[in-house]
Order: structure tokens, then C-alpha cells, then sequence
């Protein structure tokens, strides 16, 4: 099966120094605790807890995202987008894209997913669409604010963030439907 890595194509374009992202709650490359899917599949729709290290000097900024490019959409499934995260900051507590106003940090703007809900939203591989792979991404941002309108998708946050990305960490979980 051909499992097609859209951060790597985009490193095709501009290779981004690497930052560490971890997390208390799964390995990369391994499952997601079953809180972090969507309540479809059991789940509780939690985020995961996140912690990055590594932000090159003149990170002025954060953004972070989850995305599964295994949905059968063509175009993947966003289940989460945050941005303006202050550059003290360097974790997000599990549950933190729980969509309430004291989740994230101040200042942290959530877009719509795919479900159009500001907050994160669990795995939910379909049946028969075999495992997917959750990319949490966490960008070192060159501005403090990216000026994208209200209620943009993912997409947009994607598009912008290429253009003042200092450094990318990328942490992989997965999900099965099998």
C-alpha cells in the first residue's frame, strides 16, 4: 500500500530544520490511546498531551495541527489546527483541544476542522480503511501573528505556515479500523 506523506513533499520544496515533539500519551509511530478517538469509535475526542523542544532563536511563535492524509476523502481529514501559540509555551496538557475558552493558551486560535467544530476531533478510521496515521505537527513560527480570517480551514493555516516556518517536529500516532 502506498502511504503517501505530505510533509515530506513539502520538505521537497523547503526542508525545515527538525524540532522533537513527544508525548506522555503514545509513542510515534505507534497507537493512539482510545481517548483520542472520536466518541464514534469509543473514543472521548481528547487531544493527546504534546511537548516540543528544539524552537530555533526567532521563533516568535507556534502552530499545531493533526492530520490524517489515509481518510478516504482525497484530501485527508483535519482534526485539528491551533495557531499563535506564545513561543514560552512548549506543551499542550491532554485535553487541550477541547474547544473550551481556558484549554489553550491564552492568545492560541483553534480553527474549524473538518467537522466545522473549533476543537479537536478523535481518530475514526472507517471500516475497512485500515490503519491510519495521525501526523501531530508542531511549526516555529517567524511572527507572532499569522494574519488568517476567521474561520479558515486548516488548509489556509497550512499554506501560511509553510511561509514562516523556522523549524517543523512531527510526531505520528495511528488508529485501525480492522
Amino acid at each position: 500500500m502506498f502511504e503517501f506523506d505530505p510533509y515530506a513533499e513539502l520538505a521537497r520544496l523547503k526542508d525545515f530544520p527538525r524540532m522533537t515533539v513527544t508525548s506522555t500519551d503514545f509513542a510515534d509511530g505507534q497507537p493512539l490511546p482510545r481517548e483520542s478517538w472520536g466518541a464514534a469509535g469509543g473514543g472521548a475526542d481528547r487531544s493527546p498531551q504534546l511537548s516540543w523542544s528544539g524552537a530555533p532563536e526567532g521563533t516568535k511563535s507556534f502552530a499545531v495541527s493533526c492530520y490524517d492524509p489515509d481518510a478516504p476523502t482525497g484530501s485527508g481529514f483535519w482534526h485539528w489546527a491551533v495557531y499563535d501559540i506564545d513561543p514560552s509555551v512548549t506543551e499542550l496538557a491532554a485535553d487541550a483541544g477541547n474547544g473550551t475558552p481556558d484549554a489553550l493558551p491564552e492568545g492560541a486560535i483553534t480553527l474549524p476542522n473538518e467537522t466545522r467544530s473549533e476543537r479537536f476531533i478523535g481518530a475514526g478510521p472507517p471500516p475497512t480503511t485500515g490503519t491510519h496515521r495521525y501526523f501531530f505537527v508542531v511549526d516555529a513560527l517567524d511572527v507572532a501573528h499569522l494574519d488568517i480570517p476567521a474561520g479558515a480551514t486548516p488548509a489556509i493555516l497550512g499554506f501560511n505556515r509553510h511561509f514562516h516556518s523556522l523549524a517543523r517536529g512531527i510526531l505520528v500516532g495511528t488508529a485501525s479500523s480492522d
